[in-house]
């Protein structure tokens, strides 16, 4: 995941089942931020990080152990936002830190990553 989509892979018996979901935060041109001023750019995208991050909080909720991963400090961010959420205080959430990938090696990351933990205490 990163600021601008996230890939919820849903790993169940050897297949993975991928759903994108997008931000609706678009990279901001410079011309729009000196006519509509910084300030008001930075709470435009604050704003769009929040809607976002609910929505995957809204398909996060609906599972026992959950894995964020990807490049951009994004999935910290949500990280914090769950775990401050008392909703998600008995699903299993961590995080690791991936660089960018295709959509093959997201699958292979996930399913070792799952594979370890079906095997862990």
């Amino acid at each position: 995941m990163d600021h601008s989509n996230a890939h919820l892979m849903d790993f169940t018996n050897d297949s993975i089942e991928t759903k994108t979901i997008e931000s609706s935060a678009a990279a901001p041109n410079n011309e729009n931020r000196v006519v509509m001023g910084e300030s008001f750019m930075h709470t435009k995208e604050q704003h769009q990080n929040s809607a976002y991050y609910k929505k995957l909080a809204e398909e996060i909720k609906n599972y026992d152990s959950v894995l964020l991963f990807g490049p951009t400090d994004a999935k910290v961010e949500l990280f914090n936002i769950l775990k401050a959420d008392h909703r998600f205080a008995k699903i299993k959430i961590e995080v690791k830190h991936a660089d960018k990938m295709t959509e093959n090696q997201q699958h292979a990351f996930v399913k070792k990553f799952f594979s370890k933990s079906v095997l862990a205490p």
